[in-house]
Formats: structure tokens, C-alpha cells, sequence
């Protein structure tokens, strides 16, 4: 077991060599389905509550509008963008990243309107936020690694486009995002703004996918990866937070509702929200099985999953993390037929026609060979990470 000797978030405050950090304290296609946006949002609570401890002195959000509680918002060590978001990213071509970027090293991969980009983790991990514009469409990149979430939303709201950064603060161990426009802060793991002019609001879900490099590389060899050229010094490839995913260990800073105990707290799960339900879908069940057919809500979905992509948080660098695999979510309706997929050796096969499919819902041999699934919104977690925010949660069971 690897223990960090310091809490991972003030690991990671001093290794941006932070003297300020407090101590711790107690879209996609029409044609793809929308999570579920209706996520609880609570009325504005009590105006008079006071902010977050310090908050008034580094923001000027209107801390009298707000849905959550600011008890259950802790620091995380940084200060305002002591995290640094990158906000004019460089990319470079699949060649020159392929010189820096281990085969097995998980990467973000988003495509919007047939352009495609990978945000290396070894990059993200240090960043936690990447204000773009893919396929002509504003997009923050976002994770979170104490809940293992890489989310990607529209970053325009109400016809605004805006730009996101760091808070320094974390609910249930989660980031905790603001725009620059107006300061308003907002939560990662749900989207859902929770403090400032824009309580209540949701920002836009765009499918993304924890995938392996090698799986980016081959699929989509014009793509455009995030370089390491972002005007900070940092050392990229490095993980501040080694050990922190050991199954035994429970999360750091998470102060919140006791977890279901379906599954340990830091058990990795893709999880799905559409029309009203949500269902996780255990790794190590996934690891398996390799392929599920499932219904959730009214959408027949297929996950998918495969070997070798290495755990970002688990080595003392991101490339030498243990193999947890990659799992992606699809819609299983195609040209009007709805598939059934299963894992016949090492391959993912749909039982209707044959043909053979690769992890990232391309159809590689068979009668559907060069057809593409439409993928759905799943985002990665940790269990307690989703289970806080949708406690009645359904763990899929074969």
C-alpha cells in the first residue's frame, strides 16, 4: 500500500510550490441522449449564511444567492486558481505527443462536429481545467483527481460564453469550479451552479471518455493533443497523488453523507444519468464481462470495456499506474436496429450481425465494418464521488 505523506491536496499545493495554501479545513449530436439535468437542485438557501471561510476576500460571487449549505464546502489547500487553468491551450500533432506519451497513459478524448483531441491526465492533474473550443464549440475540460472525474461541458451559458477556474474549494471531495464573467461557483461533478448570479443553472454535458493513449493514437491518428507547452512549469508525467486510489484508503476531505455500501468508496464505476435514472457500472464487474446491454431510462445502452490504461493515481508517475482498463458508453440502436453485444475472446462482437467492434464504438470486421456507435454522456467516478450526488443510484447486476 502507498500512502502519501502528505493529504493529497496539500501534497499537490506544495509541490506548486504554494507558500499562501490553507491547511484543511473540518454538446453533443441531436441524436445523442441528455443526462439528466434535474439534480436535485435545492431553493436558494438562507441569504444570511455567511460564505465560505475566506471566500469573501477572493471573490466577488454573490454569496446570498446559493443552493447548498457552505458547511459542506471545505478549502482544499490552493487558493483561487492556486490551480491553474489552462486557458490558451497548444496542441501538437499525434507524431510529436507520441514522443512524450506512454502507450498505456490515459487521456481525455473529446470529438465534437468530427474533430478530435486528447488532454493527457498527466497534464490535467496539475491543471484541473482547459478552456477550448472543439469543433467550434466553447468547451472546459475538467478534472477532478480526488473523485477520478474527467467531465466536459459547453461553457457557454444563457448565450454567454465563459471561462472557467479553480476555486481552492472542494463539496464531498469535488471540485468546485467559477466563471470568470461572473464569479459564480460551480460544482464539477453535477455541472450545477451552486453559488453566485447563476444558482440553479446547469451547464451542457459533452460525451468524453477516459481512454489509453495507444487507443487515441490508433483511431484517430489526425487527431490534436494537448502539449506540455502551457506556460507553467510543472512536472508533467509526474502523479502528486500516489496511492490515492488504493481501494482500502477512504477519500480525502470528504466530509458528506456515509457512502452506500454496494461497493468500497474508491471502487471505479462509469456512471449514467438519462431521464431519471442513474446506474453505475462497477469496473471490476465490467473487467468481467466486457461488454453489457442495458436499459437505463428509456435508452437502450451498451458499456464497453478493455485493457490497458493505466490508473493515473495509483504510481509515483502517471504512466507506471496499474492496468484498470477503459470503459466507454453507447447507445445500441443503429440504423434503426437495436444490438446486443458480448465479449467473444478478447473482442466485442454484436450478436445480430457478427461484426467485431473496438472499444471506442468503432466496427472494425464484419457486415458493420467503418460504422460508429453514438456515445453517450458517462463520466468516471469514484463510488462515493456519484453515490453523494445520486444516492439512489442502481448498481447494474448482469
Amino acid at each position: 500500500m502507498r500512502i502519501p505523506k502528505l493529504p493529497c491536496q496539500l501534497a499537490l499545493c506544495v509541490a506548486l510550490g504554494l507558500a499562501a495554501c490553507a491547511p484543511p479545513g473540518p454538446t453533443p449530436a441531436p441524436s445523442t441522449p441528455q443526462p439528466n439535468t434535474s439534480l436535485a437542485i435545492t431553493p436558494t438557501l438562507s441569504p444570511d449564511e455567511p460564505p465560505p471561510a475566506g471566500a469573501a476576500a477572493e471573490f466577488t460571487t454573490d454569496f446570498t444567492r446559493h443552493s447548498v449549505p457552505y458547511a459542506e464546502i471545505l478549502s482544499g489547500g490552493p487558493p483561487k486558481d492556486g490551480i491553474p487553468a489552462i486557458d490558451d491551450p497548444v496542441f501538437e500533432d499525434v507524431a510529436a505527443a507520441d514522443a512524450w506519451l506512454e502507450p498505456q497513459e490515459p487521456v481525455v478524448l473529446v470529438t465534437i462536429g468530427g474533430e478530435a483531441r486528447a488532454y493527457p491526465i498527466q497534464i490535467l492533474i496539475w491543471h484541473e481545467l482547459v478552456n477550448d473550443t472543439v469543433g467550434g464549440t466553447p468547451v472546459v475540460v475538467s478534472f477532478c483527481p480526488l473523485c477520478n472525474t474527467a467531465i466536459v461541458f459547453e461553457r457557454t451559458f444563457a448565450g454567454q460564453p465563459l471561462t472557467f477556474g479553480t476555486t481552492g474549494r472542494l463539496r464531498f471531495s469535488n471540485l468546485i469550479m467559477y466563471d470568470r464573467q461572473t464569479e459564480t461557483w460551480w460544482q464539477q461533478a453535477t455541472g450545477e451552479a451552486i453559488a453566485g448570479e447563476h444558482t440553479g443553472g446547469q451547464l451542457t454535458f459533452v460525451p468524453a471518455a477516459i481512454v489509453a493513449w495507444a487507443d487515441f493514437r490508433e483511431v484517430d491518428p489526425e487527431g490534436r493533443v494537448l502539449s506540455r507547452d502551457t506556460g507553467h512549469a510543472r512536472d508533467y508525467g509526474r502523479n502528486p497523488y500516489p496511492g490515492y486510489d488504493d481501494i482500502a484508503q477512504p477519500p480525502f476531505l470528504y466530509r458528506g453523507p456515509v457512502t452506500p455500501d454496494q461497493l468500497p468508496a474508491v471502487a471505479r464505476v462509469l456512471a449514467i444519468d438519462l431521464d431519471g435514472e442513474a446506474v453505475a457500472y462497477p469496473y471490476d464487474l465490467l473487467s468481467e464481462l466486457g461488454a453489457v446491454n442495458d436499459t437505463v431510462g428509456v435508452v437502450d445502452v451498451a458499456v464497453f470495456w478493455a485493457t490497458g490504461t493505466a490508473s493515473a493515481l495509483d504510481a509515483q508517475t502517471v504512466a507506471a499506474g496499474r492496468d484498470v482498463g477503459t470503459a466507454v458508453a453507447y447507445q445500441r440502436a443503429l440504423d434503426g436496429q437495436t444490438l446486443t453485444f458480448v465479449r467473444v475472446g478478447d473482442q466485442i462482437m454484436d450478436q445480430e450481425t457478427g461484426s467485431v467492434w473496438d472499444v471506442l464504438g468503432n466496427a472494425t470486421a464484419g457486415p458493420l465494418a467503418g460504422q460508429a456507435l453514438a456515445p453517450i454522456t458517462a463520466v468516471n467516478h469514484f463510488w462515493f464521488s456519484w453515490a453523494v450526488f445520486r444516492p439512489e443510484t442502481r448498481v447494474y447486476q448482469p
